[in-house]
């Protein structure tokens, strides 16, 4: 059948470009990509503490010097005299005669105390005649004398033979002013038996050397 003239005509969409006037949109700007992870960095080094033992630089090594050794020393710090876990007594011998040696005790234990030394730290021996403060105290009774050593406000003097009623302190001063030699030889391990780190012993060394 033939078309009217006044139908109107379809035209087929022809691919092309379009007319965007008016409507054509801005071109859009492409974002940043979000950054790929990386490998994280190790942990940091732990600074290396300082050697405690080792002084610091400057400083001086502190050095210890060892007390002064004597024969009598040597013979009774034997580890089989020390008790287990305790350090052996340190012995010292100053020369003194049997007339001499109640005196040199006593200059011994001033100087103890000038070094400051408590007088309860000290007990005083002797071997031969008993100490003038001894012989004193005595005079107000045994029991009298006894009490002043449990009360251990002061130096304490006593005779060698009576060392077991004796209770021990820190430093004994030994004063070898006579009695025999066997009587000497006693006093020594007796008295080394109450020192608690020190016997000072007074009297003449060539005769002590051979007592030990």
């Amino acid at each position: 059948m033939p078309h009217s003239s006044e139908e109107p005509k379809i035209h087929p969409n022809v691919p092309g470009p379009r007319n965007t006037t008016g409507t054509a949109r801005a071109p859009q700007i492409p974002r940043p990509s979000a950054p790929v992870p990386g490998p994280r960095p190790g942990p940091r080094p732990t600074p290396q503490r300082a050697d405690r033992g080792r002084p610091a630089p400057g400083r001086p090594v502190p050095t210890r010097t060892a007390g002064p050794s004597h024969p009598a020393a040597e013979a009774k710090t034997t580890p089989g005299n020390a008790a287990p876990g305790k350090a052996a007594p340190q012995i010292q011998l100053v020369d003194a005669t049997e007339a001499t040696a109640v005196e040199v005790a006593d200059e011994t234990v001033d100087r103890l105390l000038d070094e400051g030394r408590s007088p309860a730290d000290v007990l005083v021996f002797t071997t031969g005649e008993q100490h003038p403060w001894a012989q004193h105290e005595l005079t107000f009774g045994e029991d009298a004398y006894w009490r002043q050593q449990a009360e251990g406000e002061d130096v304490f003097y006593a005779h060698a033979s009576a060392a077991d009623r004796t209770t021990g302190r820190p430093v004994v001063v030994l004063a070898v002013n006579g009695g025999t030699d066997e009587q000497a030889a006693r006093a020594l391990p007796a008295a080394l038996a109450r020192t608690g780190s020190r016997l000072i012993v007074c009297g003449d060394p060539g005769r002590l050397r051979t007592l030990l």
